[in-house]
Formats: structure tokens, sequence, C-alpha cells
């Protein structure tokens, strides 16, 4: 599918991964909505570039994400960045891990990442098809989907849950000429790992294998174009780590 001229919903896409991918479909010539929190800097972000839009919302609300949809227009394709994630083993020095942090990553994660890829697919299956297919839908797991460490069980778990759902949802949308696939990032250099010392961040960069850096989060973005540009891609989890596999901790 060809991105000059299509509609694209980013969530997550004022910050990260997400603010990377919307200046890439931008720069490609799509209009792109871009969904994240009213207090993020989406509305600055959005009036710095051209055909690009601010939506306030949460992933989890599907008020907010029918919102962004519907403000998206002939929607083609939807990239899903928005996540958080907490540390907490399930027994620790401070206990058992609560329930309702455990609930909180997995809504944020997993709920908000089928919010928009229900409600994306269901604006997109009223649309013509474009050279065989009517839209593209890309997800966003983490490689702690393959080596969570400790600390991770609710990421692990949300991201996990990402990554086994993305075969039945191509399966579920093949009639409908809609695409599924999700990235699955290692570490990247983004505004989470900003927070980590400048000697934190060499070491979590010199553990990839090649290249031993952080990942850049424009080359997350160069992938996800990728998806969308190639119809043979559909069903399936990319790993992009640069080899890393994370160790228990």
């Amino acid at each position: 599918m060809n991105i000059s001229g299509l509609s694209a919903l980013v969530s997550g896409g004022a910050s990260g991964l997400g603010l990377a991918t919307v200046r890439a479909l931008s720069s490609r010539g799509a209009k792109v909505v871009m969904l994240d929190l009213p207090a993020s800097d989406g509305a600055a972000v959005a009036g710095s570039m051209e055909n690009t839009v601010f939506v306030p919302g949460d992933v989890r609300d599907e008020k907010d994400v029918r919102a962004a949809v519907e403000a998206a227009g002939d929607l083609r394709v939807a990239i899903s960045c928005a996540g958080v994630g907490t540390g907490r083993r399930i027994l620790g020095r401070e206990g058992v891990i609560p329930m309702d942090l455990f609930a909180r990553v997995v809504e944020v994660n997993l709920y908000g990442t089928v919010n928009v890829l229900r409600l994306s697919a269901e604006r997109m299956s009223a649309l013509e098809p474009i050279d065989g297919e009517r839209g593209v839908i890309v997800n966003t797991a983490s490689i702690a989907a393959f080596d969570g460490q400790i600390g991770q069980l609710s990421y692990a778990a949300s991201k996990g849950a990402i990554v086994g759902m993305t075969l039945p949802a191509a399966r579920d949308l093949a009639s409908l000429m809609i695409r599924v696939a999700t990235i699955a990032p290692g570490t990247f250099d983004t505004p989470l790992l900003a927070r980590l010392s400048p000697d934190v961040r060499a070491a979590l960069g010199d553990a990839i294998p090649h290249p031993r850096r952080l990942g850049r989060p424009d080359e997350y973005a160069s992938l996800a174009c990728h998806i969308i540009e190639n119809q043979m891609i559909n069903g399936e989890v990319i790993r992009l780590d640069g080899a890393l596999r994370m160790p228990p901790r």
C-alpha cells in the first residue's frame, strides 16, 4: 500500500516510537491522526507538522478511540505505540504484587491495543480496496514477550498477549483484506530510557550484539512503513533488537 495520501492513526504518537512513526508517515505524505493523553505534548507536536492532527484521549476508552478513528476519515493505517511498563516482582520486599498495578499495565498495553485494532478494523472494513487491500494494522509488542526479565511479569504478560493475538487477528481480518503485523522492539532510545544515567544507558547499548548501541525510534518507524508497503507481511511478529536476547536481570 502506497503511504502517500493515506489516512493513518498512531496511538502514543506524542513521544518515543509513536512520535518517530508520526514523523515518518507525515514525511511520506500521509495524513496522520495522533492519539495520546491530554497531558502529552501532542498538540504542540502536531502543530509543528503538516497534515497532522492531535486527538487527546486514552486508548482504553472506546469513546476516545472512536473520536480518533472518526478524525482520520478514510482510515487505512493504524499503528499502536501507546504503552506503559511498571517493574515489580511477584513477591518482593514490598510484598506481593498488587493486582491493580498488574491490571493497569495489561489494560493500557493489551486492552488499549485491542481497542485501537478493533475500532480501526471496523472503519477500514467499510472502505473500498486499494490495490487489493483495505488497510494495515501494526501493533507493538516487545522482546520482553519472549525474554521477560525479573520484575517484568505484567509487562511481559501484556506484550506476550499481543504477540499471541497477531496471527488470529490477521486470520480474522483476512477476508476483509486487512493485514495485521506486530513489531517487537528490543532496547530503544526512548523517553523511558532517557531517565536512566548515561552509564546505565551505555551498558544497555553495549549488551546488544550488533549494532552495539540502543535502537533509534526512526528505525522502528522505518519498519512500520515497510510493513505498510509490503503486502506479504501479514500475521507476522518481527523482532527488532540487533540479535539481543535479554538475561534474567
